[in-house]
């Protein structure tokens, strides 16, 4: 086998804004494993938050590289590569490259691999970043009328009372969509006491991590009192973080590059079943080929928050859809997506 990679950049249809920082674009590396005359692909997203530069994700890929290529076949690969002390997000691209390359090889799409025999389709989120209401409730009406369900509105401004004015002005706007509450963990126990009530009668449905991460306990005491489930995002970055939520929360929300791809994301689904705790599937701005693999598992979620190809000016690969408010995981062999605007990769 071959392990090779490549390094573009994605930019943001228009700037992100949530409670601690504003992005315009992020690096991607393309992950390519080739064997027997076909190519699997994944994708390696940089985040500063989660500790990811592209100079780290390019110096793990080079120190894994004789490892993977040590296999005879991506099959061998699949079932018995261990990744040691890679970051998540470098595993979860080398583990979407090798679930692609064996998913073509067998002629079968990857949700077929990962147990679910029909292609998964769900509604997925919609992110509003932090900005005025008036501009919320456009962004709203446009989004509803494009078929979007399920609507993300960023919280955390400096002052509530903006945050406020932006939900009920998107509840306004799209008065029939599910309204979701990020503020990315801005608020005190305190805050978050008393204003989810507020933000329940303007018609939220569920908050993200509505406190700073690092506290548990305290995430777990604000989901016992909130009017509206917990999801825990921050707080629940690998197995262990996830495991230890079941039961103390509402949701969980799981990114494979924080835990480490779809094999991961499986043993928090099977840890969460029968808990009360149920799954969320979530992303960063990533591109179509990032995201596939969890489009794969939208079967298994309460949530889905599948957006992140959707917030880029320039999708590069194409596969999964959700412009219409679904995602939908191809029937293809592999994660089923494509190069958008070129000639298919095989």
């Amino acid at each position: 086998m071959k392990l090779t990679w490549h390094t573009t950049e994605l930019r943001l249809a228009e700037p992100l804004r949530i409670s601690r920082s504003v992005m315009d674009r992020r690096d991607a590396v393309w992950v390519r494993i080739e064997h027997g005359g076909l190519r699997g692909w994944g994708e390696a997203v940089s985040s500063d938050y989660l500790g990811l530069p592209t100079a780290r994700i390019l110096a793990h890929l080079a120190a894994a590289r004789p490892a993977v290529e040590a296999f005879p076949d991506p099959e061998s690969a699949w079932a018995q590569y261990r990744a040691g002390a890679l970051p998540a997000g470098v595993l979860a691209a080398l583990e979407a490259a090798l679930l692609d390359l064996v998913g073509k090889r067998a002629g079968r799409p990857a949700h077929q691999l990962l147990g679910t025999d029909a292609p998964p389709a769900a509604a997925t989120a919609r992110t509003i970043g932090i900005v005025a209401p008036g501009l919320a409730a456009a962004r709203a009406a446009r989004l509803a009328g494009h078929g979007f369900s399920v609507l993300k509105v960023k919280a955390g401004a400096p002052d509530p009372a903006d945050d406020l004015a932006r939900v009920a002005a998107v509840h306004t706007a799209a008065p029939d969509a599910e309204l979701l509450l990020d503020p990315n963990g801005a608020w005190t126990e305190r805050q978050s006491l008393e204003l989810l009530p507020r933000f329940a009668a303007l018609g939220v449905t569920a908050v993200e991590q509505p406190i700073a991460p690092g506290r548990p306990d305290v995430l777990a005491r604000v989901a016992k009192e909130s009017p509206v489930p917990v999801i825990a995002d921050e707080d629940a970055v690998s197995y262990e973080d996830a495991a230890a939520l079941a039961g103390l929360v509402h949701g969980v929300n799981v990114k494979l590059a924080k835990c480490g791809g779809v094999r991961a994301a499986l043993r928090i689904y099977e840890a969460l079943r029968g808990s009360g705790t149920e799954l969320m599937l979530g992303c960063l701005a990533a591109s179509s080929l990032g995201i596939a693999p969890a489009v794969h598992l939208a079967d298994r979620a309460r949530w889905v928050d599948l957006d992140g190809h959707l917030l880029l000016a320039d999708d590069p690969w194409a596969g999964i859809g959700g412009t219409d408010g679904t995602v939908r995981a191809a029937n293809r062999p592999g994660l089923g997506v494509r190069r958008a605007h070129v000639e298919a990769v095989r």
